[in-house]
């Protein structure tokens, strides 16, 4: 099978300016696309049955198994496959050492309905998450304990920044995502089996001696205020993750991390 390439080696090329405008969220928004940058990433997205409208190579670049067959998927499914070099890698990725592959993809889905709570025992929750660092976290604690999904609440940042994706390592085409306001996620919660638990500095409930039920939504707050009162006042449960230090709270996506490994070790 031959593989179609096009060269670019200008910077004032038209798909170089529209491949770069996506590390801004207004053009992300506009386009409905996104930017995910390296080999592995990119693979974990071609396994997941998800390939990007179009991929860009480096030059004179090693010949790589795991990049042919990358190439080979964009061809079957119509992309483009662009060849430049490194400095065009560099000014799209915005870094000074690109990797040797970058695509453009079409957002994924992020609705409610489109969620199976059946799915799994463990779902995580995040509130008002302002962290892309955070945000990919989560996405891999969600891969790793096999929860059903991330669901993101109130204005969270960007799950498709490329801070985001690259902190996901892959997890953002793995994992699925949901997207809603803190009505619309009660309503859509309460229309069917789940138990909320919330973390809060408010209770004496210690989050390893509490009894989770399944599915349960884990709902982690805001990195710096934590979860409003109301939110709390929603919840099923409330448990605390002890501190004995100095520190009064866990990283949002620690304490995520902690939680979810409880539930797993308690729902076996």
């Amino acid at each position: 099978m031959t593989i179609s390439r096009l060269p670019i080696t200008g910077f004032s090329n038209p798909a170089v300016k529209a491949a770069r405008s996506l590390r801004e969220k207004k053009h992300r928004k506009r386009e409905a696309r996104f930017l995910a940058e390296g080999l592995r990433l990119l693979t974990e997205a071609r396994e997941a049955g998800i390939v990007p409208e179009a991929l860009w190579v480096g030059q004179h670049r090693d010949p790589h198994p795991l990049i042919d067959a990358l190439e080979r998927a964009v061809s079957d499914c119509g992309g483009v496959i662009y060849e430049t070099t490194a400095d065009i890698l560099s000014k799209i990725s915005g870094k000074d050492n690109p990797q040797t592959v970058l695509g453009v993809f079409s957002d994924l889905p992020t609705t409610l309905d489109r969620l199976d709570r059946t799915r799994s025992g463990i779902w995580l929750v995040a509130q008002a998450m302002r962290d892309p660092g955070n945000l990919g976290t989560m996405l891999r604690t969600c891969d790793a304990v096999g929860a059903g999904g991330l669901i993101l609440v109130d204005q969270c940042v960007d799950p498709f920044s490329v801070e985001a994706v690259r902190a996901s390592m892959g997890a953002v085409f793995t994992v699925p995502l949901a997207q809603a306001d803190w009505g619309e996620f009660l309503g859509w919660l309460r229309a069917g089996p789940g138990q909320l638990v919330g973390t809060s500095l408010n209770t004496t409930h210690d989050y390893r001696g509490a009894a989770y039920a399944s599915p349960s939504f884990l709902l982690i707050g805001n990195e710096a205020q934590g979860l409003p009162s109301n939110y709390e006042a929603h919840c099923d449960l409330l448990v605390k993750i002890p501190m004995l230090g100095k520190a009064d709270s866990l990283n949002a996506a620690v304490a995520g991390a902690v939680m979810a490994y409880e539930v797993l070790a308690q729902q076996g």
